[in-house]
C-alpha cells in the first residue's frame, strides 16, 4: 500500500459523509488478478463481515485514468485515494462487496478484472452474477463501455459528475479526453449501444466547472429518456465538481445515501434504511 503521506492534497480527502469505522468489514489488501500484457496487477477487495448469504453481490469502483499518470498527479493509484477507500467502505457497510484495483491500460485492464471476478467469485465470496459498477468524473467513458459490452453479470451502474458520451455530432467528451488523458472507448457509440433494461443512476453537479461535462450528462439523459430507458436523474443544483469530497452539505450526504441505496436496491433487491443527512 502507498504511504497516504507522499501523496497530493486530492488524493488524501475525506468524504463529506462520516465513514463509520465501527463497522465491521473484511479488507483484503493487494489480491492479484492478471491484466493487460500478462501483468500481475494488484485489487483490494472490501467485504461485509456478516453477510447475509455465502456470496455477496459486487461494485466495481471503476477507473479511466492510468494510475502510473495518476501516481504522478496525486502519488498514488486510484485504490490509494482516501475517497476511493471512503467509497469502497461505505459500500460494502450496506453488505455488499465493493473492489478498487490497479491499472495499467484502463479500457483492457477493467475488462480483466471483471473476467477476473467472474471466474473467481467463489474464492472470494462474490455473487459475480450481480455486479454493479460505481464511477465518477473522467473515468465514467471507461465504465459506459463496460456497459455496453452487455454482459448480463453487470445489473447497475452509479455515475457520479461525469462525462458521459459525445452525442448529436457534439465533441466535448473527446476533448476533455484529449486534455485529461482519460480513456474514452466508448467513443462514436450511443445510448442506443447500452442494455435496454439496465438501471443507471447518473449525480450532475449543477455549478461544476468541467468545460462541456454537464452537457453530456443533460444529453445522455435526454436520450434516455426519449428511449424510456431506466435512468434515475440527481440533480444538486448548487454543488461543485467532486461534491463528495468539496461540498459539506446536506444535499451533497444526501446523493451519497441515495447512490448507496440504488446499488444496494439493484443489486440485493433490498433497501437501506433513511439516513438523517
Amino acid at each position: 500500500m502507498t504511504d497516504s503521506r507522499n501523496c497530493h492534497e486530492v488524493a488524501t480527502r475525506s468524504l463529506v459523509y462520516e465513514v463509520d469505522e465501527s463497522i465491521p468489514l473484511i479488507v483484503r489488501h493487494d489480491l492479484a488478478y492478471r491484466g493487460s500484457g500478462g501483468r500481475e496487477l494488484p485489487f483490494d477487495l472490501y467485504l461485509p463481515a456478516q453477510a447475509t448469504r455465502p456470496r455477496v453481490p459486487v461494485v466495481l469502483l471503476t477507473t479511466g485514468f492510468r494510475d502510473i499518470g495518476m501516481r504522478d498527479a496525486v502519488g498514488c493509484a486510484a485504490k490509494e485515494m482516501q475517497s476511493y477507500r471512503s467509497w469502497a467502505r461505505l459500500i460494502a457497510g450496506t453488505g455488499i462487496a465493493a473492489v478498487t484495483y490497479v491499472n495499467h491500460e484502463p479500457t483492457e485492464d477493467a475488462r480483466r478484472i471483471l473476467e477476473h471476478l467472474h471466474g473467481h467469485g467463489e474464492s472470494l465470496q462474490i455473487d459475480a452474477r450481480r455486479i454493479g459498477l460505481w464511477s465518477c468524473s473522467g473515468n465514467v467513458p471507461n465504465a459506459l463501455s463496460l456497459l455496453m459490452a452487455g454482459s448480463d453479470t453487470v445489473r447497475c451502474a452509479a455515475l457520479l459528475y461525469g462525462y458521459m458520451l459525445d452525442l448529436d455530432g457534439n465533441s466535448v467528451v473527446a476533448d476533455a479526453s484529449h486534455v485529461w488523458h482519460f480513456a474514452n472507448p466508448a467513443a462514436g457509440r450511443g445510448v442506443e449501444d447500452l442494455p435496454p433494461d439496465l438501471p443507471v443512476l447518473l449525480v450532475r453537479a449543477g455549478q461544476d466547472a468541467m468545460a462541456g461535462l454537464n452537457e453530456s450528462i443533460d444529453r445522455f439523459a435526454a436520450r434516455a429518456l426519449a428511449l424510456n430507458r431506466p435512468v434515475t436523474v440527481v440533480n444538486l443544483h448548487s454543488a461543485r465538481h467532486a461534491f463528495d469530497t468539496v461540498d459539506a452539505t446536506p444535499p451533497s450526504r444526501h446523493a451519497i445515501v441515495t447512490a448507496l441505496q440504488f446499488l444496494r436496491h439493484e443489486l440485493a433487491g433490498t433497501s437501506l434504511q433513511p439516513d438523517p443527512v
